[in-house]
């Protein structure tokens, strides 16, 4: 545990340490002094997010905003734990120490937040004690700095809306991350020093895989989120494997809930056992909050079978395994390990177990919605095999969840606390896929049965099928035949009507009747051109004109039969 609450354990307060000139209670004036101190840090980390977020918007993306907005994040991050920590020291009865040290637990629990164990060094026996367990509360600010900062260093004003980012997402990423771990590393070696040291491996391990995917997440969204070549049974598995987690942990917060209202009595003694003043009770009662996503996560573990380790050979669990019941006292006092069930019972096993049921329910509703929906219906062998891989997903994010969620609180009997994440995967993937394979084939069914009723009956069905068809140019009608009666939309306005118009075609033939242009040879044959020589005559043409008379003539024309005259 940490130190400040190891030392206020016992239910009688520990006598004010004697005063010395280097340690001690601060007096009056350090005390007005480090809340003027806290006051002018907060104010300051205001003007200067408010300054840099505006010369980050103002700066040419690139490396170098990437770099400073990395930074930014990981300081701000910093500075709000500091001036937490430093306004619970300045409030204190018994602070430990000074400013530095206060300051140093700080840096430490931001090196928490981020997934490093830390190592306690002032224990009884002089051996370092580890602190792994992470309040999955902690993370969040980090997370949304990061996811900020990521976004922010690609989201600037473009030209068109479909202009891609003037900078790679792989330079924004790397400038984020170098900033970010820059500041990061000075924080572990400040760390270093005091009673709460990091542990390398895990600092050079856990914060790197943190900063990158909160900095990538925000660099993917600023670019569209991208979804790629990701299959369509995938997405739909991905989602109801989600909406299946999110049951799973909301269920385990109301089973912690209920616990805590069952248990209430033991709850409320441990918690004013534990402190003796309101400020270090509203202290104790602010790390319970950090520790609830935990506890939400263990409360999960109990409703799936396999329950949560509470140090060696203490196992809570809901099928008859030993509660904390078996070995009292062996926990520290606290007021979420105070409601942890006792021995488990049938009862409580079948009762708690309807959380696993509603996220196998979700996710096989979840997949055979999403499947009645498609263009293409999907048969069931795909729908099972759909609901087996997000069951899957669903039992494997659970374990991953429990692992994060434990961890060591010191030696020996507090070597382990938390769920077992491959019992918890195990588990989860068998409720889900058990299951949701049933509901989801059911509703399935129920959903195609449906959607065919309602396609077969449903009045004006296949209207508009042969307009559809002509415009594609395919010139087929559709299957679903037009009731009768029935106008489609396009034919609504068409006043000409087009099959009256197929019958001109054959006046085409009438174009070859045109032998009448065979009487042009007739025209040659005319030896009506000497007869145009009369054309002399033509100056008696003003009193009578010629034209009619010489056309005259020139219209009996014909051809010379046997019984003509010769001509003169």
């Amino acid at each position: 545990m940490l130190p400040w609450i190891e030392r206020r354990a016992s239910p009688t307060p520990p006598a004010p340490p004697a005063p010395s000139p280097g340690t001690g209670t601060p007096s009056l004036t350090t005390r007005s002094l480090t809340r003027l101190l806290a006051w002018l840090l907060t104010r300051l980390l205001l003007r200067l997010r408010g300054r840099l977020r505006r010369r980050v918007r103002d700066r040419a993306p690139g490396l170098g905003a990437g770099l400073l907005g990395g930074a930014i994040a990981a300081g701000l991050g910093l500075g709000a734990l500091a001036v937490l920590v430093l306004a619970l020291w300045v409030t204190s009865p018994y602070p430990d120490g000074g400013p530095d040290g206060a300051l140093h637990l700080a840096a430490s629990l931001w090196l928490l937040g981020h997934g490093v164990e830390l190592l306690r060094t002032d224990t009884l026996t002089g051996t370092p004690a580890p602190v792994g367990l992470t309040p999955l509360l902690l993370p969040a600010l980090p997370v949304w700095l990061l996811y900020r900062a990521g976004r922010d260093a690609v989201d600037v004003p473009r030209e068109g809306p479909g202009d891609a980012p003037p900078v790679s997402p792989r330079t924004a990423w790397c400038g984020v991350m170098t900033g970010y771990l820059a500041v990061g590393s000075l924080a572990a070696a400040y760390a270093s020093g005091g009673e709460l040291r990091p542990s390398w491996i895990w600092t050079a391990g856990a914060p790197p895989l943190l900063a990158g995917l909160a900095a990538g997440g925000g660099v993917w969204t600023a670019y569209g989120a991208p979804r790629g070549a990701l299959p369509r049974w995938a997405r739909v598995a991905a989602r109801a494997a989600l909406r299946g987690l999110t049951v799973l942990v909301g269920g385990g917060a109301l089973l912690v809930l209920a616990s805590l209202a069952w248990h209430g009595e033991a709850v409320r003694d441990s918690l004013l056992g534990l402190t003796p003043g309101w400020w270090g009770r509203l202290t104790v009662a602010l790390l319970g909050v950090a520790l609830l996503p935990n506890a939400a996560v263990w409360g999960a573990a109990y409703g799936l079978g396999p329950g949560f380790v509470l140090g060696a050979g203490q196992v809570a669990g809901p099928w008859g395994t030993p509660g904390t019941s078996a070995a009292p006292g062996a926990l520290p006092r606290f007021p979420l390990l105070a409601a942890v069930p006792g021995e488990g019972t049938a009862w409580l096993g079948w009762a708690v177990a309807v959380v696993p049921v509603a996220a196998g329910v979700v996710v096989g509703c979840g997949v055979a919605g999403a499947a009645a929906r498609e263009r293409v219906r999907w048969s069931w062998p795909r729908v099972v095999g759909v609901v087996t891989a997000a069951g899957a997903g669903c039992g494997a994010a659970a374990g991953g969840l429990a692992w994060v969620a434990g961890g060591a609180m010191g030696v020996r009997g507090l070597a382990r606390f938390g769920p077992v994440w491959w019992q918890v995967a195990l588990a989860g993937a068998a409720w889900a896929v058990g299951v949701g394979v049933p509901v989801g084939l059911l509703w399935w069914g129920v959903r195609v049965l449906r959607s065919a009723g309602a396609g077969a009956g449903a009045p004006g069905e296949g209207v508009g099928e042969a307009s559809r068809a002509r415009a594609a140019g395919t010139g087929a009608p559709s299957a679903v035949p037009a009731p009768k009666g029935a106008v489609e939309p396009e034919d609504a306005y068409d006043f000409l009507p087009v099959d009256p118009v197929d019958p001109v075609d054959p006046v085409g033939p009438v174009g070859p009747a045109g032998p009448v242009g065979q009487v042009g040879p007739v025209g040659p044959a005319g030896p009506v051109d000497p007869v145009g020589t009369v054309g002399p005559v033509g100056p008696v043409g003003p009193e009578n004109p010629v034209g009619p008379v010489d056309v005259e003539p020139a219209v009996p024309a014909r051809p010379p039969r046997p019984g003509d005259a010769p001509a003169e």
